[in-house]
């Protein structure tokens, strides 16, 4: 067996469920799941139909590369996006389609990554486990970079060490951040890509968040769309994982891309090519409609800032809690420890959230997770509410 697999810490939610063990909620709530970020509105009928329109494809292999129409789409809408020119991204060679922004951003670190027990992959704390697996089994070590409320939720850049930088093969960013919503913005992003330039690093901006936004009029800036503003228009060391699981309501697809540096997408792909993880043509078809829609995607962060607006409203006062940008998490300070928070609410009000330290490590003397649960808005406004209602009762009825 491959020894760093001895190195990989239990899933988030293995680790719900052995907390979980042997409580038994009360039979008279209906179980609410606040725990994972797995979208619950329907996945817009438009493309559920192209999927069926398509389904005799099934009978025929895909290739890695993805069908050239679903490219021009992709290139299409990320242009639109991000307002880059026209012809700023090449869709034969610098879009790859992905079977979701998980399998992708474990798999590039395996193919960028070269084995090194000094080389580091850096990567927000909190986070989505992924990054980490995916620096170990590249054989590098994982260095996290501390998000805490003091930071506004964006790791402080500033305060690492340029022998850090040095040693850093690749760094995993996260805006919309999971789980705290915060947006990583254009200065931030620009010394970012100065760093990438000077130490010779790889970015890799996980932005499968980035359509879920509380202001319509202020979308989360972008990776590819601040490295061409600032002359890097062949974005060198840049790529961004996009995914339709949050975007379109669409996990069970698992379709999402790839895009940015060429050179490093021609390497990727040639991962690729072995890795097999080519898109069937009846989702590559269903993709193509999605992105090449906005109407549901509208509609989409209308209904996400209606719940988030609910559940505010009722949790703002007696639990540590503000409004994010953008994504659909709350991430909620909890008096005492959040461990036991998340087990005591499950026993008295079947509401299952997810404790913050199991999407942290302790890092630099700071544990930035513990303390605080995460609350995934994902379940339909009625049960969210509800769930906030069940809350509020907890709190007010077990804390002084």
């Amino acid at each position: 067996m491959n020894p760093r697999l001895s190195h990989l810490q239990p899933y988030p939610f293995e680790k719900l469920a052995k907390l979980k063990e042997g409580v038994v909620p009360p039979e008279h709530k209906a179980p609410i799941i606040l725990a994972i970020g797995e979208p619950q509105h329907p996945t817009p009928a438009f493309i559920t139909e192209a999927l069926t329109a398509h389904r005799q494809d099934f009978n025929r292999y895909p290739s890695t590369r993805g069908l050239p129409a679903l490219r021009a789409a992709i290139a299409a809408w990320l242009t639109r996006r991000f307002r880059l020119p026209e012809g700023a991204i090449d869709p034969e060679r610098q879009v790859l389609p992905c079977a979701g922004t998980r399998e992708a951003l474990f798999s590039f670190a395996q193919a960028i990554v070269a084995p090194d027990d000094r080389g580091l992959v850096l990567m927000p704390n909190p986070f989505y486990q992924i990054y980490e697996g995916a620096a170990l089994l590249a054989g590098a070590q994982p260095y996290f970079l501390n998000a805490t409320a003091d930071s506004g939720h964006v790791p402080d850049f500033d305060a690492v060490p340029a022998a850090v930088w040095a040693r850093c093969q690749l760094l995993y960013l996260c805006s919309p951040g999971n789980p705290t919503g915060a947006v990583i913005d254009r200065g931030t992003y620009g010394k970012l890509l100065e760093l990438s330039q000077r130490f010779g690093f790889i970015i890799a901006a996980d932005e499968c968040y980035s359509e879920l936004y509380a202001d319509e009029a202020a979308p989360p800036p972008g990776l590819l769309e601040t490295a061409h503003a600032l002359g890097n228009t062949r974005f060198e060391r840049c790529v961004v994982f996009h995914s339709l699981s949050k975007r379109s309501n669409a996990p069970g697809l698992r379709s999402g891309f790839v895009a940015g540096d060429a050179a490093l997408l021609e390497q990727y792909f040639r991962y690729r090519t072995y890795h097999g993880c080519a898109l069937p043509l009846p989702v590559q078809q269903a993709s193509l409609a999605a992105w090449q829609d906005e109407a549901h995607v509208i509609a989409n962060r209308a209904a996400y800032r209606r719940k988030f607006a609910a559940v505010h409203g009722l949790l703002k006062d007696v639990l540590d809690v503000d409004l994010p940008p953008a994504g659909f998490y709350l991430w909620a300070r909890v008096p005492g420890d959040d461990r036991d928070f998340a087990r005591a609410l499950y026993a008295r009000e079947n509401v299952t959230v997810l404790p913050g330290s199991f999407l942290s490590r302790k890092a630099h003397g700071v544990d930035p997770g513990l303390g605080h649960v995460r609350l995934a808005l994902v379940a339909p406004l009625e049960e969210c509410v509800q769930a906030a209602e069940r809350i509020r009762e907890f709190l007010q009825t077990t804390q002084p």
